[in-house]
Formats: structure tokens, sequence, C-alpha cells
């Protein structure tokens, strides 16, 4: 059971204390009424005195515990001012004041808006007045002015201290019951707010897994197919050409180190380390260590831009793949990188001389990679080609020129 529901319960739980010591209280002063009638009236005003008061108390305990609507309650409360009168036509006014009390509070107690309440409380003093002095002129065939006046007063008086009180202390009590169902739902909310961002943590370190496994593949990627290239060139020329086969496989171990290093700047990157040199530059060693020491030719035209950290990582990453396909599955001997700065925006388009692409373009791990992380960015990346035609990439992102 939730911590609302058990407040919930618990705060019913006080009303309903309340309601069965008014019904006690009344069943008290119905006792006393009929203690002093035995004494005072006739047989006959006895007995039905004390039928009045068995119904009396009967009705406000169902009133107070069976009925719920509104206008029924007030249909009870009806019956009770009838009963009051009755008793007072036939044992005086004594404790009528202290029975008009006991009913108008579990009245207050059903009654949510403190308008109806105030309707209510001057209906009620009316009614008190009209029904003592119907009761003092019955009861006694010569009644004392002074004593009907003075008891009105007292009577009309205690009414107007218990509904001051009464709604003084409803007000308190829903005050405080909303003050703690709010403070309650705070504690909810919070509680549901921390399993959240626990859940969120755990899913931003799941992307920043995926982010990095993708930046490696991007790097490890394109320095392992040149690698490739070079030691596979070296084994065609082994026997032919020595040494320009030890010249392949020299070159083929620089750029395994170069590969190494590119994934250990690739970590420090993510891990939020500044670059080291401008775009422009990084741009034009990528390209070379591409085209260094294969027939790979590569035409560039590049402007200086000076991006984010994560704008910057992301050009120089899809280059890399772009590079890596276009010779891996393109087949491709010659590549047109350009790189171009304008307003807001930051462009890099490559093509390449490959075999293209047969239908509709399938996007791979890295290709998908590219255009995730460019849209990330709030980016946009078209990929195009044809059978024969070669293969072409353009990725749009936005440019803020980034200041030191």
């Amino acid at each position: 059971m939730s911590d609302k529901k058990k407040f919930d319960i618990y705060s019913t739980k006080i009303i309903d204390y309340v309601k069965v010591f008014l019904a006690v209280l009344m069943g008290v002063i119905c006792l006393v009424i009929c203690a002093q009638a035995f004494t005072k009236v006739s047989p006959a005003n006895f007995y039905a005195t004390v039928a009045c008061c068995i119904v009396l108390t009967a009705l406000e305990s169902i009133n107070a515990f069976v009925i719920k609507n509104f206008v029924a309650k007030m249909v009870f409360y009806g019956l009770d001012s009838a009963l009051i009168l009755t008793i007072c036509i036939l044992t005086g006014n004594s404790f009528m004041s202290t029975i008009y009390c006991i009913v108008l509070t579990q009245c207050y107690i059903a009654v949510e808006r403190f308008k109806d309440k105030t309707i209510l409380f001057g209906v009620s003093c009316g009614v008190f007045t009209i029904s003592f002095l119907i009761g003092s002129f019955v009861s006694n065939s010569n009644p004392d002015a002074i004593d009907i006046i003075s008891g009105v007063l007292f009577g009309l008086l205690a009414i107007v201290i218990d509904f001051i009180v009464v709604a003084f202390l409803l007000k308190f009590y829903k005050t405080n019951v909303e003050l703690s169902a709010a403070l309650k739902e705070a504690d909810e909310n919070r509680a549901r707010l921390e399993e959240t961002s626990e859940e969120l943590t755990a899913t931003k370190v799941f992307e920043e897994r995926n982010r990095i496994a993708k930046d490696i593949h991007d790097t490890a990627g394109h320095s392992m197919t040149t690698v490739i290239m070079q030691t596979e060139a070296a084994k065609l020329l082994i026997d032919e050409n020595p040494q320009e086969a030890k010249n392949r496989i020299i070159s083929a171990n620089i750029q395994a180190k170069n590969a190494l290093e590119q994934m250990r700047e690739s970590v420090h990157l993510l891990a939020g380390r500044d670059k080291v040199h401008p775009l422009k530059e990084e741009v034009e060693e990528v390209i070379a260590q591409t085209i260094d020491g294969t027939d790979v030719k590569a035409r560039y035209d590049l402007d200086d831009a000076q991006p984010d950290p994560e704008t910057y990582r992301v050009i120089v990453n899809s280059l890399k793949e772009l590079l890596s396909n276009g010779i891996r599955h393109g087949n491709a001997t010659a590549f047109y990188v350009e790189l171009k700065a304008r307003n807001d925006e930051l462009t890099l388009l490559v093509s390449d001389n490959g075999k293209g692409v047969k239908g509709e373009i399938k996007e791979g791990f890295g290709l998908k990679g590219i255009r995730e992380k460019a849209e990330r960015l709030g980016g946009k990346c078209w990929l195009s080609g044809e059978e024969g035609e070669g293969f072409e990439a353009e990725i749009s992102l936005p440019y803020k020129k980034e200041t030191k």
C-alpha cells in the first residue's frame, strides 16, 4: 500500500472518530434530558421525549456514517430540527443550544464549501430562534421576556462560537491534509525522479559506449584498410621488387602506429580533451595517410574552420570512414574531398571513382553511424551513387566558429 493511500485512510479515520464522539455526546445529552423529564413532565410527555431522543440519536448516527448525498443530509437536518423543536415543547428549552451545536457540527463536516457552511449557519440561527420562542410559549403559558431574550442570545452565541471554532478547525485540518498530501506526492515524485535519473544514467552510459565503438570503428577501419593494402602490395612485390616491398611494409608499420595513436586520440576526445590540430590540417593528414604508398589519388579543396570539438570529431571520423569504404568496398582509386564553411553551415563532400552502388544504398554500421552522428548534432547526411559511376557523400552540420 502506498504512503499516500495510508495517509488518506488515516485522515478518514480522524473524521470518523470526531463523528463517533459527536454521536456519543448526542446520546449522553439525550439521556440527561430524559432523566430531567422523568421528574418534571407527565408520563405521556416523558415517553414521547424518550422516543424523540432515541430517534434523534439514531438519525444523527445515520446521517454521520451512512448518508453521503448532500441533499439527503439536509433532509435529515430538517428532521433533526423538527425533533429538537418537539423535545423543547415537551420538556422546555434545556440543552437546546447544545443539541443544535452537535447537529450543526455534523453538518459542517459534511459541507465542503465555506459559503454553504455560512448559509447553513444563518438558517440555523433563524430556526433556533423560532424553535426557542415556540418552545418557551408552549411549555410556559406566562414566559418571562428577559428569560426568553437571554436564552435566545445565549443560544445564538453558542451557535456562533461553534461555527467559528468548527470552521477554523476544519480549515486548519483541510490545509494540513492538503499540505501533507503535497509533501507525500513530492516525496513520491522525488523517488520517481531518482529512479528515472538512474535509468537515464544507465542509458547515457550505453550511448557513450556505443559512440566510442563507432569512433574506434571509423578510426581503426580507415587505418587498417590502408595497412592491409600496403601489406598485400608488399606480398606481390616481395619477389620482383624487394626494396619496394620493404617500403610498403615500412609504410604499413607507420600506418599501424598511426592507427593506435588515432584510437588513443579518439578516447581522449571523448573524455573531453581539446583537439590538437586545426581541422584543415587534420583533414589533410587523413588524406595523406590514405594515399601514402598506394596508387590512390586525391584532390581536395579545404576551408579553414574552427568548429566545436564534437563537430570536429564527426567531420574527421566521417572522412576516415568514407575513404575507407571507398577503397575497401568500392575499389576506388581517386577521391575528391571538399570542406566548406559557409555562414552557419559546415559541409564535407567526399566523392570517389569506385564501382558505385547497384540499386538502393544499404547503410552498414559505418554509414549508419555517420548519419546518426550528423543528425544528433542537428545536421544531415546525403548519400548517392550509381553502378560504375562512383559514390558520393555529403554531410552538412550546424557551424558556429569556436572562439578561444
